[in-house]
């Protein structure tokens, strides 16, 4: 059977917009692996949610008439599918071979390239050095945490905004840091579509500081256990995703650039878990990572990155405007979700989480899940927080944290 006659919208990325005065949506290859997109008017969003591999053109047809009240003629069906399959937003055909070809690339090359270096930060070695200097300079004096702490809860956020912050917990933490021979870094994968995947990859993170080598051994050995078609599955969303790049770069900087073997980590969302959708208890490929995780922890001396934000709120994230209240009341819901990680209990995390705290839209949720899972008894210090402005009115914001666990 051809793709086509049953079309199955694959790993997308839908942004809502206005074109012309009308709403619409923008639909991209969540991959980035062409610069197409569709422009798809927001009342034919039914078309998308039935391309989901289980309908034929003609089901389709019907299923939009009579379910959604939008008579479509069968050939602008066929036509708008086709169009799906050109720019990549269908499994399978089209999508598959470029794919392929993408991995193969990926694979070949010497290393990950720094996907922010010049836009973010400084691509030039010694201008990133300035400013991460610069920061450190800037910061009050922090406390000197123990050199054999165990995980570090660093944020993800831009330099611009939250560079403070980085400077703190990663001065505060930068004994053990340095004394790391093995660095874990578990991140928020903001791109990837399959909900609580663990995507890996083989190839090893580069900065301008220089290349951290991915300890491969490790990751082939967790792929042969979780199953290399689950844990390559989001490979390509390692390209672009800058949630392992941004720390990495403290986590070099703070080393003198002396490289340590990594073990880069994609978490993915956690949101079916929290709308009920699947228990977390019946996950086994979780409890295999976990035990080989604590297992390679066991052997040697390991320091663990954590690295993601904590609330986003406000329009800029779909949700009404922060006055003076909300926006104390987002520090006190914050003060109780740093405190619930500083008990170092998997466990009550996820039940505050899943209480009502996941609303906030926490990205650092999997990955703090994972950190805490993999340290077992832990006992976390709040080194820094601040609330970082998401939009130009001061309405929306990004809160962010760095946290040291032992």
């Amino acid at each position: 059977m051809n793709h086509l006659d049953k079309p199955k919208i694959g790993n997308i990325n839908v942004q809502r917009t206005l074109y012309q005065g009308e709403p619409v949506f923008v639909i991209q290859d969540r991959f980035k692996l062409t610069e197409a997109a569709i422009v798809l008017p927001q009342v034919l969003g039914p078309l998308v949610l039935l391309c989901d591999g289980t309908n034929t053109l003609p089901e389709i047809k019907a299923a939009l008439e009579i379910r959604y009240g939008l008579p479509l003629p069968e050939a602008t069906i066929e036509t708008m599918v086709a169009q799906f399959d050109q720019a990549l937003l269908l499994e399978g055909g089209a999508f598959e071979q470029a794919r392929q070809q993408a991995v193969t690339q990926y694979r070949a090359a010497p290393f990950r390239p720094p996907a922010l270096a010049g836009a973010s930060y400084p691509a030039d070695p010694a201008a990133l050095r300035r400013m991460l200097q610069d920061y450190l300079d800037r910061v009050d004096k922090v406390p000197a945490v123990s050199p054999a702490s165990r995980a570090i809860i660093s944020p993800h956020i831009d330099y611009q905004r939250g560079g403070l912050t980085y400077a703190q917990v990663w001065a505060s933490a930068a004994e053990a840091v340095q004394q790391a021979e093995f660095v874990i870094i578990l991140a928020t994968d903001h791109n990837g579509a399959q909900p609580g995947a663990l995507s890996l990859t083989c190839q090893n993170y580069a900065s301008p500081l220089g290349v951290m080598p991915t300890d491969t051994a490790l990751v082939e050995r967790l792929a042969q256990e979780l199953g290399p078609e689950n844990v390559f599955a989001g490979e390509l969303l390692h390209r672009d995703e800058w949630s392992i790049e941004l720390v990495l770069v403290w986590l070099q900087y703070l080393r003198g650039e002396k490289p340590c073997p990594v073990l880069p980590v994609l978490c993915g969302s956690f949101f079916h878990f929290m709308m009920g959708q699947a228990s977390i208890e019946t996950q086994p490929k979780f409890d295999i990572f976990l035990d080989i995780l604590r297992q390679e922890m066991s052997r040697r001396r390991t320091l663990i990155v954590a690295s993601g934000d904590l609330a986003h709120m406000g329009p800029a994230f779909d949700g009404p405007p922060l006055d003076s209240a909300a926006h104390a009341q987002m520090k006190v819901d914050d003060a109780v979700l740093m405190e619930t990680l500083g008990q170092g209990k998997a466990d009550a995390f996820f039940e505050l989480m899943k209480g009502g705290q996941y609303e906030r839209n926490v990205c650092g949720l999997s990955p703090f899940y994972f950190t805490l899972s993999a340290l077992g008894q832990s006992r976390g210090q709040v080194i820094a927080y601040d609330r970082c402005p998401a939009d130009n009115r001061h309405t929306s914001f990004v809160s962010i944290c760095g946290m040291v666990l032992e």
